[in-house]
């Protein structure tokens, strides 16, 4: 299936997220739209996707122009998008998910169970033979909750190939998931590639894109910029990209150690159950001022350290003091008024509520009393937040219209001025290296007033960049706790793996 994308816009008021872009998607390619935070590339896709309206522009599918207005119309034409926040559903087992979207008529239904084989038996089977065919290991009675960002990718992607998608289209895929599991995934997308399927990656990461794509698009501030064929140029794409050169790599260390104040966190012999494999008897002390990266396969406890941590999880046994204070059994309002602050890894599901305003949430924010909204206010601070920290969007632009990178940087300004302990899981999610950087240096200010800082990453090079010190997580286990100036890359990946 061939996909003509031309001259899309699309605008949100004055803001201009696609500006005439033109691209061809040709059938069996791997075709990777490049672009740094903001650029317009998740837009543009859920466009085609038909989650977005275009504001002006044509779409054609094998050279006839189509115009849908939903993902259902789009998924009947064949095209099926893998968005950064998989869509399914915690409380189902996997194969119910699997299922939804599928089961369209009675007579459908009615004819399987006559032949002897009921929806779940034929979807069973269904399910089975495309997961086998692309080497997931995932098990169809399986909780979805129990499931890693990796895992519910997966089922995403049989969902949408069980309905007939030709036109896959993933938007940031590699990040928050293993290095194995980006490695099926690759090997998965090539597969279905070889079978006439075209494939859209969606990334910032130039690394993911030679490795896999065979041709590139490159947007910038909503426009194209150029496009390349493989073999490609590294600097070409680049500028592409930024328009100049950006942080180098050996720029990129924003953070010398520096000496840590008091205790802020204790855990003494802390146990909680969560993710793949829980938490089992942590014993750490976090202190003043100092930055800790946390590493490990995705599951591996780092989440649910985070969590105990915020006040969201209760541990099971073992003991939490937070300032010298004991606060098993406390909530997340109570370390909330003792300056824990904490960022979730999923934007749109732990962090901002689809369906409201920028403005809506600062007003959301506001802790006086009493029983008007200040709207004024929460505009004010709305328009100030989002010049202050580069946010593509006005105070009335729906969070869900904003680019992953945006809500990023959105929820980064929701941060209070005087934390003393700030827990961020997978901070930097879809944001380029230039927003990456801008947004440690801006993290790290927090430190030189003692503030603690604890953050989780799949990406090893964010951790040297930014962190003093680094907690290596195996099976449940902190299995390392070195400062990263005493370590390197391949002695942590090899911790990661239960080598130490």
């Amino acid at each position: 299936m061939r996909i003509l994308l031309q001259n899309i816009h699309k605008h949100y008021g004055s803001v201009k997220a696609n500006d005439g872009v033109t691209i061809m998607v040709e059938p069996g390619m791997i075709h990777g739209i490049l672009g740094e935070n903001g650029a317009g590339k998740s837009t543009l896709m859920k466009i085609l996707a038909g989650y977005t309206q275009k504001t002006s522009g044509t779409i054609l599918v094998d050279d006839f122009p189509v115009n849908y207005r939903s993902s259902a119309q789009a998924s009947s034409l064949g095209i099926g998008m893998l968005y950064q926040d998989p869509l399914d559903f915690s409380s189902l087992s996997v194969l119910d998910n699997f299922m939804l979207g599928q089961m369209n008529g009675i007579t459908k239904l009615l004819s399987l169970s006559f032949l002897g084989c009921g929806p779940a038996v034929h979807f069973r089977k269904k399910f089975e033979q495309i997961a086998d065919h692309l080497n997931f290991s995932l098990q169809p009675d399986d909780s979805v909750k129990s499931l890693t960002i990796g895992e519910r990718q997966q089922l995403e992607i049989l969902r949408l190939l069980s309905q007939g998608t030709q036109i896959l289209i993933l938007d940031e895929p590699t990040t928050g998931i293993s290095g194995i599991q980006k490695e099926i995934l690759f090997n998965a997308l090539r597969e279905l590639a070889s079978e006439g399927k075209s494939i859209i990656l969606v990334s910032h990461k130039l690394e993911d894109v030679e490795s896999l794509c065979n041709k590139v698009t490159v947007l910038r501030r909503g426009m194209v910029t150029g496009e390349m064929d493989k073999p490609f140029d590294t600097g070409r794409l680049l500028k592409m990209m930024f328009g100049s050169p950006p942080v180098s790599s050996s720029r990129l260390r924003v953070r010398s150690s520096t000496a840590s104040g008091e205790d802020v966190l204790v855990m003494i012999r802390v146990s909680a159950p969560g993710e793949r494999t829980g938490l089992r008897n942590c014993n750490i002390v976090i202190r003043q001022g100092e930055v800790v990266g946390l590493a490990g396969l995705e599951g591996s406890g780092q989440g649910v350290f985070l969590r105990i941590a915020a006040g969201l999880k209760i541990p099971s046994s073992g003991e939490v003091h937070l300032q010298g204070i004991k606060t098993n059994g406390k909530d997340y309002h109570k370390f909330k008024q003792m300056r824990v602050s904490f960022l979730p890894g999923s934007r749109l599901e732990g962090g901002l509520i689809s369906g409201l305003s920028i403005a809506e949430h600062f007003a959301l924010q506001d802790n006086r009393k009493g029983f008007f909204v200040r709207w004024t206010d929460a505009f004010e601070k709305a328009k100030k937040r989002i010049k202050s920290f580069r946010i593509m969007g006005t105070p009335e632009s729906l969070v869900e219209s904003l680019s992953g990178g945006n809500q990023q940087r959105l929820l980064l300004s929701f941060l209070p001025e005087d934390p003393i302990f700030l827990l961020l899981e997978n901070p930097t999610r879809g944001l380029d290296i230039e927003t990456a950087y801008w947004f440690w240096q801006h993290l790290h200010k927090y430190c030189e007033n003692n503030t603690a800082i604890v953050f989780s990453s799949s990406e090893l090079d964010e951790i040297f960049m930014a962190a003093d010190r680094v907690l290596v997580f195996f099976d449940g286990i902190i299995i390392k706790d070195v400062k990263t100036s005493e370590t390197d890359i391949h002695e942590l990946a090899h911790a990661i793996t239960g080598k130490t």
